[in-house]
């Protein structure tokens, strides 16, 4: 397996695949690199180089104590790419991955650089605080650590079989298989990795780190995200990361990436190619 080691001995799994201008995707929470792999193929097509790690703790990447918030995050996704130098890179962050490309760009720079994409992404921030009255409860992520710590088998079912997906929206076309291979990533992941990584994502505030962005950014929202709700995600990043277009896609669920997949890769490409 392709592993880099970070400073205090965390090896990370990557996958690297072709040549061309990079293509970094950072995936969400409780995933691993494999929830790229639709889009991973379709940019191999078109000519990229595409790179997916599995963060600190998820998927093939060791599973260690500590380290499980944005400051590490950020910090192994440097090491990554200061390990392929990789340059001229486009980052896409998906869910909490979005906080990760966000918190990298902020905290090492954009000399590596391009483009970023924050789709479905938890910035600005996303539990409830004086200052960000439209947040979710904490104890909405409280009950979250609960079930890791409890049940996950059950959670990491019942979570992609309803809201992530959409697929407790009347009429939903439903995918048994789509449903089992997030189940499958969750359950190959740390538990204590996943129940800390909860607070990583809901209480980071990125609003600062948004507005540090200057590369050009391309924000994707659906408007029925029942994870990261639109009103105070999508629209509140796009204004405060320099000159970043909002995306709002109409009835997409949280896991559009996946969902949607043919729209949001063309909509990739034409935002990566402009």
């Amino acid at each position: 397996m392709s592993t880099v080691t970070t400073q205090d001995g965390t090896q990370i799994y990557y996958k690297d695949w072709g040549t061309g201008q990079p293509i970094v995707f950072s995936h969400g929470w409780p995933l691993s690199a494999d929830d790229w792999d639709t889009q991973m193929m379709f940019f191999l097509k078109h000519g990229f180089r595409v790179i997916a790690h599995d963060r600190r703790g998820h998927g093939r990447s060791s599973q260690v104590s500590d380290g499980h918030d944005m400051d590490h995050y950020a910090d192994d996704l440097a090491a990554l790419t200061e390990h392929l130098d990789l340059r001229d890179a486009v980052h896409v962050g998906h869910s909490t991955g979005g906080g990760e490309v966000v918190h990298y760009i902020a905290r090492h720079g954009e000399s590596r650089v391009a483009k970023a994409v924050l789709i479905s992404a938890v910035p600005p921030i996303m539990v409830k605080t004086p200052t960000n009255p439209g947040g979710l409860p904490k104890e909405v992520f409280d009950d979250f650590q609960v079930q890791v710590a409890t049940n996950r088998a059950q959670f990491y079912w019942d979570v992609p079989a309803g809201p992530f997906y959409g697929y407790n929206r009347p009429g939903a076309q439903v995918s048994q298989g789509v449903i089992q291979n997030w189940w499958r990533q969750g359950m190959m992941g740390s538990a204590k990795a996943h129940y800390d990584g909860i607070v990583a994502f809901s209480q980071t505030d990125f609003t600062e780190d948004l507005k540090k962005i200057s590369v050009p950014t391309l924000i994707m929202h659906g408007d029925d995200d029942q994870i990261v709700p639109y009103e105070n995600s999508g629209p509140l990043s796009a204004k405060l990361a320099k000159g970043a277009i909002l995306k709002t896609y109409h009835g997409f669920p949280h896991g559009m990436p996946t969902t949607h997949a043919e729209q949001i890769n063309a909509d990739l490409l034409e935002f990566i190619q402009s």
